[in-house]
């Protein structure tokens, strides 16, 4: 079996934007059945919730819309995660530049916006919701699903490229 394409997706805690992300992500490989091909972790860039679940908010969101979130944890970026992850995928551009200084210049390919992914989307980050209503929540999962099936098909381009 070929080595199996990873994700990152990566914002500043881990609990509100990237495990929404992961999760959606997660659920699409699962309903295409490419999940056995295709790992997908989270990570923040700031350990300030290491070893939480996401947002309540964010489970609720998402879980409305058939994702679960429940199950995945807070751990902060590393800077190994370049070398084991094929995209490293920042929510926003601050995020994005924290993850540029960690990256190792042989790896910057690997590093991206999530919303790169969506280019019908005119909004080039996915905003933090946390402290906003519920409607936050629910444009962070719109954002995220347009992105999250572009980078589907690429990494469908990925894996026949592989065969």
């Amino acid at each position: 079996m070929p080595k199996k394409i990873s994700v990152l997706m990566v914002c500043m805690g881990n609990i509100c934007r990237s495990p929404t992300a992961h999760g959606v992500l997660r659920s699409l490989l699962r309903e295409q059945g490419l999940h056995e091909l295709v790992e997908v972790d989270s990570a923040g860039t700031h350990g300030y919730h290491v070893g939480d679940p996401p947002d309540l908010r964010s489970q609720s969101a998402a879980r409305a819309r058939g994702v679960e979130l429940s199950d995945l944890r807070a751990r902060a970026v590393h800077a190994e995660d370049f070398h084991r992850f094929d995209y490293v995928l920042a929510m926003d551009e601050s995020n994005y530049q924290h993850l540029s200084a960690l990256c190792p210049p042989e790896r910057r390919d690997r590093l991206r916006l999530l919303l790169d992914f969506a280019p019908a989307t005119p909004q080039r980050e996915v905003p933090d919701p946390y402290y906003g209503g519920s409607h936050g929540f629910e444009h962070v999962l719109d954002l995220v699903e347009a992105a999250a099936r572009g980078l589907l098909q690429q990494v469908r381009r990925d894996l026949e490229a592989r065969d």
